[in-house]
């Protein structure tokens, strides 16, 4: 497994230009150099030369990250920012004693196990997947949607019969061990799952943008991500918008969006949207900027990610919007938590969900 060390000469291609900090949505709250990648690579640098030791504070800015990508997006360098604090934190958990509960509580046996009593306990309530459409899909649910039934209700009312929809015991997607620094433990799921994906698919699936955004990922991090080919991956609303399906509210509603950082494209929402009866669509101030909830990071920095789910709220309500319709489970908690706080009434749903309870399908 890598370490810190290994990514030396990334941290030497970093040429200081402070483009990360004019696009990181927390240096713009706090405009403190060690909160942007710069700042960041700065100290890791002088951890990698011996200079500095991987202490508590640099792990206190380790932790002041979004997992946006943004920097990224428009570093000159193209430097991995994200792996790169992943193996950062990987190194300084490494000989904590709060680690090994966390390492207990997410390894394979403990963390599966939740998760199966949470499927098991909700089976009464999730209709028969479908065995009979022409199309062959594999769904990667994610943890959230093996615990609550409600998405497979959604995708059944949707597409009724019309999909071969194909369920491999998927492990977790590794994300939640990626923040954590739990390198071995995401290692373990990546390679656990590229062992469960079939090139006899047409497509695979998945709802949660992080999830999708997680599994492309694994090249990066283990050798046997040859597997994963960016074209058969897609998200429900892909899969929608290209099947050309068509909708009717039950009533005139307006419904704004919300893109998740980790949705690298939301060109699906407005095809779909185009093919709604009775939905006005109200684009809100900057609907692709981060929601401030981030997974751990909500827990890690409160004040923070309340200041930044505020702000969104307020963007949504701006639009007078009757729904706002985002496709991340995180996003969701995070847009409630906001909108609960400011108290609008603008109701959070995905776009499953949405289709499939305030909507009825067109048949041509």
């Amino acid at each position: 497994m890598k370490n810190l060390k290994d990514f030396e000469k990334e941290l030497n291609k970093c040429s200081k230009c402070g483009l990360c900090e004019s696009v990181c949505p927390l240096y713009k709250l706090v405009p403190n150099d060690c909160v942007a990648s710069k700042g960041k690579f700065i100290m890791l640098h002088g951890v990698t030369k011996g200079d500095l030791k991987l202490s508590k504070n640099i792990n206190k800015y380790i932790d002041i990250c979004l997992k946006c990508g943004k920097c990224k997006e428009f570093c000159p360098s193209d430097i991995d920012v994200c792996q790169i604090l992943s193996y950062a934190k990987s190194e300084y958990m490494r000989d904590k004693f709060c680690y090994k509960i966390t390492k207990l509580f997410q390894s394979r046996p403990v963390f599966r196990s939740i998760i199966k009593t949470g499927q098991i306990l909700s089976t009464l309530f999730r209709p028969k997947v479908s065995k009979q459409g022409k199309m062959q899909v594999v769904y990667f649910k994610g943890c959230v949607n093996q615990i609550f039934p409600q998405t497979d209700r959604y995708i059944h009312k949707i597409f009724k019969n019309n999909l071969n929809i194909i369920e491999p015991d998927f492990d977790c997607c590794g994300l939640p061990f990626l923040s954590e620094g739990n390198m071995e433990r995401f290692e373990q799921a990546a390679i656990s799952n590229l062992k469960k994906f079939t090139s006899d698919a047409d497509c695979i699936v998945t709802d949660c943008a992080s999830c999708k955004s997680t599994l492309l990922s694994y090249p990066k991090y283990v050798d046997d991500g040859s597997k994963i080919k960016v074209k058969t991956f897609m998200n429900w609303g892909d899969l929608i918008a290209d099947q050309g399906m068509k909708f009717k509210s039950k009533k005139p509603v307006s419904v704004t969006f919300h893109k998740p950082c980790h949705l690298k494209s939301d060109e699906f929402f407005e095809r779909i949207m185009s093919r709604c009866a009775n939905i006005s669509y109200r684009k809100m101030e900057e609907y692709d900027s981060c929601c401030g909830f981030a997974g751990s990071f909500a827990f890690k920095n409160p004040k923070l990610s309340h200041t930044m789910v505020k702000k969104k709220a307020k963007q949504i309500k701006a639009t007078g919007a009757d729904y706002v319709i985002t496709t991340c489970p995180s996003c969701v908690a995070g847009l409630k938590q906001g909108l609960a706080m400011i108290g609008a009434r603008t109701k959070v749903v995905t776009l499953l969900e949405f289709l499939a309870t305030k909507c009825s399908v067109i048949e041509d």
